[in-house]
């Protein structure tokens, strides 16, 4: 059964959608079995990884429109799928709003497919909305990146509280993985203190990988390749090849959901 784990910030610009191509990219290197859901309506990482939107999305798949097998595409890379994004997802805001469960939407699509997968990543937008609730509804576990600035820090206080808020109203057990510091350079002071203050004051976990400010994993998207093709021996994708080390050394702590009770809605 997959891990699912939610990749998500509701601050953008601190590498969310570079987090989640580019791990999947190498947990796939690593033999996983491993789909990644974009459920951000800008559609950046459908883009990172395909030649643009075609046919239906994952919006018709909450919905109910469309079998998950019509949404399902594969990827440059061997055991490596997508479903995409497109920006009909908006409007799922107010189409959710006023249904019955409307948390649950993402979480029912997945309880179908959890089982084809080892690892199921979902791609959230960088906002605190009825989209992101789904996703972390859906979710195992959260990885929070953190860009390595004071800024990239804003936030993280109101992420967690929206967590317990989760747990406790809708009586699901999320739990933090742990925050990635990113776009970090180690030659500037700030990125180093900033990296630090993090390491001792997050409540949870810091991955010891820092994934750093790189041109390649700025220019990968633009040839809809993730890293591990684009430039695989760059600085940033050795990065994120020891992230998903480090993610697949925490599988021995992954209780599977089943445990928790009963996991369908």
């Amino acid at each position: 059964m997959a891990r699912v784990i939610a990749v998500c910030n509701q601050k953008g610009g601190v590498g969310k959608t570079t987090t989640s191509v580019n791990l999947g990219a190498y947990l796939a290197a690593f033999g996983k079995r491993v789909l990644l859901i974009d459920f951000d309506p800008q559609a950046n990482a459908t883009s990172a990884l395909t030649q643009g939107v075609s046919g239906k999305s994952i919006y018709n798949g909450i919905l109910g429109d469309a079998h998950y097998e019509e949404l399902i595409r594969p990827t440059q890379i061997l055991n490596y799928q997508i479903i995409s994004s497109s920006s009909d997802l908006s409007g799922s805001l107010i189409e959710l709003v006023g249904l019955p469960e409307r948390e649950y939407f993402l979480r029912k699509f997945i309880n179908n497919i959890r089982h084809k997968y080892d690892y199921i990543l979902i791609d959230l937008p960088p906002s605190l909305s009825l989209l992101t609730v789904n996703g972390l509804v859906a979710a195992d576990e959260i990885l929070i990146p953190v860009q390595a600035e004071y800024y990239g820090m804003e936030g993280l206080g109101q992420l967690l509280r929206t967590v317990d808020l989760i747990r406790e109203n809708l009586k699901h057990p999320i739990k933090i993985t742990g925050a990635l510091i990113t776009l970090y350079d180690k030659r500037e002071r700030l990125p180093r203190q900033v990296a630090k203050n993090l390491r001792r004051n997050f409540p949870h976990r810091v991955f010891e990988v820092e994934i750093p400010r790189s041109i390649h994993l700025a220019e990968a998207p633009s040839f809809s390749q993730p890293i591990l093709i684009y430039n695989p021996s760059s600085s940033g994708a050795l990065a994120y090849r020891r992230l998903a080390e480090e993610v697949i050394g925490l599988e021995s702590e992954f209780i599977p959901p089943t445990q928790f009770g009963d996991f369908n809605v």
